[in-house]
């Protein structure tokens, strides 16, 4: 599956912290689960995106409250709010498109329960305002590898669907997409050569099974050098990442599984397990 060439390091680019307010300009719904929310303004000037996976902080409102906490940020850096203020209300979120010209930035947010972020976008509709903290950076690896492995549950998804449109036209990629049904399928642009396998767990919860595991193992990895990323319930990654890199014989540098929540807790830092640049 490797060749002698040693794996290219990615590099991490860092962008200036600035928090952004923005008003809802337009809400579709993707899929039964998931919502496409457009923010719109002047505010977006100078707005920086780059990698697949460069995602944002988005700041709600506390109950009751019209507006966000705004993060205070001192020397490019998001300081602690002084004792008897609140800490922003965050989530991370993974931008799904920004379009420059038009000062446009797309968020797909997955409704599962009556977590800050999914009641949010339960309610979304034109008008609304929100938060946008980051990106703090981006994520760069370049594109030179023979092939490439994506996996993703839902709330990866945007990230994965990011992957197909930024990489190489023809590279060969072998995508894996876990959702509950056929219904939640998305149709996802790409100029590679991919097969996107979809994977279905039907009624099970998010993060309870293994389906995602077992297809990325039931997949015959293409020769030549490569690059694997995987990302969703951090548990469910952990045997994803050994077969990686202990079975498969991948190194480090071509792996990033990057677990983006955690079943039973509210606001996973869901970078704590790798090199990915905090928001």
């Amino acid at each position: 599956m490797n060749t002698d060439t040693a794996p290219p390091r990615m590099r991490i680019v860092r962008h200036p912290l600035k928090y952004r307010l923005l008003e809802v300009k337009q809400v579709v719904r993707v899929t039964p689960g998931t919502v496409r929310v457009t923010f719109a303004g002047d505010a977006l000037e100078g707005f920086c995106e780059q990698a697949p996976t460069d995602h944002v902080k988005l700041c709600f409102a506390f109950p009751g409250d019209e507006l966000p906490v705004e993060p205070i940020v001192e020397n490019d850096t998001w300081m602690d709010a002084p004792e008897g203020m609140s800490e922003p209300l965050t989530r991370d979120y993974t931008i799904r498109h920004y379009r420059r010209e038009a000062r446009e930035l797309d968020i797909d947010m997955v409704l599962h329960g009556t977590g800050v972020g999914s009641s949010w976008a339960a309610a979304a509709e034109p008008g609304m305002k929100l938060g946008v903290f980051g990106p703090r950076g981006s994520e760069e690896i370049p594109f030179v590898h023979d092939w490439y492995l994506l996996g993703a549950d839902e709330t990866a998804l945007p990230a994965l669907a990011r992957w197909l449109e930024l990489l190489p036209a023809g590279v060969r990629v072998l995508a894996f997409a876990e959702v509950p049904g056929p219904e939640h399928e998305q149709l996802l642009a790409t100029a590679t050569d991919a097969t996107v396998t979809w994977v279905h767990r039907g009624d099970a919860e998010s993060g309870s099974t293994d389906v995602l595991e077992r297809a990325i193992r039931a997949a015959e990895l293409p020769e030549g050098m490569g690059f694997a990323w995987v990302a969703g319930e951090a548990n469910t990654l952990k045997p994803i990442r050994r077969y990686l890199r202990n079975e498969c014989g991948l190194t480090k540098n071509q792996v990033d599984v990057d677990g983006y929540w955690k079943r039973g807790v509210a606001n996973h830092d869901h970078h704590e397990d790798d090199h990915q640049p905090h928001a």
